[in-house]
């Protein structure tokens, strides 16, 4: 059936995509009703409620620039802080609490796929999805579902089940440490500092924190050194994956894995922007609006699997996926308050660590700023940020695992 606006009309759709996506970030920004629905699942709903009111088509060559060319540029612009150097000089203690913690995910993943594979079709496309996600954010799980080609419909369900249950587990590991259970049994050592504090010391703790996130400076050389170094990386990465893709084109189980990884677009991408900021001698992490350029392409992307799903489809297959996360998710803060529990970790290093998993850098950094846990922001954002880089190569290893 025809709709308002074609499927060529590119000005007006990519118009639409990016109102969509800035008016989600806005809302997100300045409402708290906003902000517990998330940006990204805003931007979906603005382009569901368009396509299931037939004013802009579910399909599109502007939505395939978007699959094709917008999201491998994010990636690059998302991983430039991702410097190993640092990440072992700033956070080593809270990396190996979150390599435990990604263990609890990728147990989640084959115990979550193994109960729920007779109920959710294609399930094994989904897994490294939610695998990638719930160890290093969304980021992967955009990544993931172009590498396993989940449709759009499906990937839409998948990611307001994803969002709802983040919003139950953000909410759980916020409540936690206020249990007696948890106080008796876990160490606290950030919590046993903040109630020694006065009130005027309170105050200066969370002004430090404040200061932390206050808006940053960026230059037209940010700018340009943010956008050159990603579409060099990703030409260089899309020229060596296709090799990788050409050379490894056997049925045997290794040549299928090489060619999943060493074949694959996003994972090296993924490798070497992570090599780049590592070994470059231009500190990129230094760059300013790398962060916030490519999640505003993010961004974009969620708003472009809102245009082909059906609101039906979303409410027939997202509680069945609320219950495959759910146990994704348990299992990893299970793992987490066990292993932590094990080598002696304090239940602020377990939380953060458990939420750099499941959320990313930013919520983890997030609830680090809230508890006013300053000495973990730092820690928060480099471990997630290594999650991005981890999250890509365990998914796909699921991923191929599962085919």
């Amino acid at each position: 059936m025809p709709t308002f606006i074609a499927a060529t009309d590119t000005w007006t759709l990519w118009a639409i995509l990016a109102v969509s996506a800035s008016a989600a970030i806005i809302l997100e920004q300045k409402y708290e009703w906003a902000s517990r629905i998330t940006g990204c699942i805003l931007a979906l709903l603005f382009m569901l409620v368009l396509a299931n009111l037939r004013i802009i088509p579910t399909e599109s060559p502007v939505y395939d620039t978007v699959w094709s060319y917008v999201v491998p540029l994010a990636v690059p612009m998302l991983l430039l802080s991702a410097d190993f150097k640092n990440l072992k000089r700033d956070a080593g203690r809270l990396l190996i609490i979150f390599l435990m913690s990604s263990v609890g995910t990728l147990i989640g993943g084959f115990l979550a796929y193994y109960a729920l594979k007779n109920f959710i079709p294609q399930l094994n496309t989904i897994v490294p999805m939610f695998v990638g996600t719930y160890i290093g954010g969304s980021v992967n799980f955009v990544a993931l579902s172009t590498v396993f080609h989940v449709s759009g419909q499906t990937t839409s369900a998948a990611l307001v089940a994803d969002n709802l249950l983040g919003a139950v587990f953000f909410s759980t590991i916020i409540a936690l440490p206020t249990l007696g259970f948890i106080r008796r049994h876990y160490s606290h050592p950030y919590i046993d500092t903040l109630e020694k504090m006065t009130e005027e010391e309170k105050n200066a703790h969370k002004t430090q924190a404040a200061k932390y996130w206050s808006a940053k400076e960026i230059s037209l050389k940010d700018i340009a050194l943010t956008v050159s170094i990603a579409f060099v990386i990703v030409a260089i990465s899309s020229f060596v994956s296709g090799i990788f893709e050409k050379t490894f084109t056997g049925k045997d189980p290794l040549s299928q894995l090489i060619a999943n990884l060493l074949g694959n677009k996003y994972l090296m991408i993924t490798t070497f922007t992570w090599l780049a900021a590592t070994f470059s001698p231009i500190k990129l992490s230094s760059i300013r609006g790398s962060q916030e350029i490519g999640t505003f392409l993010i961004y974009l992307f969620f708003a472009v699997i809102g245009a082909p799903a059906s609101i039906s489809l979303i409410l027939k297959e997202s509680p069945l996926l609320l219950v495959f996360a759910a146990i994704i998710v348990g299992t990893n803060l299970i793992v987490s308050l066990l292993l932590g529990k094990l080598f002696n970790f304090s239940i602020e290093e377990i939380l953060i660590a458990s939420n750099a998993n499941v959320g990313g850098p930013t919520t983890a950094a997030a609830m680090a700023v809230s508890k006013g846990w300053n000495e973990l922001i730092v820690p928060a954002l480099l471990v997630g940020t290594f999650g991005y880089v981890i999250g890509n190569y365990l998914g796909i290893i699921v991923g191929t695992a599962l085919q």
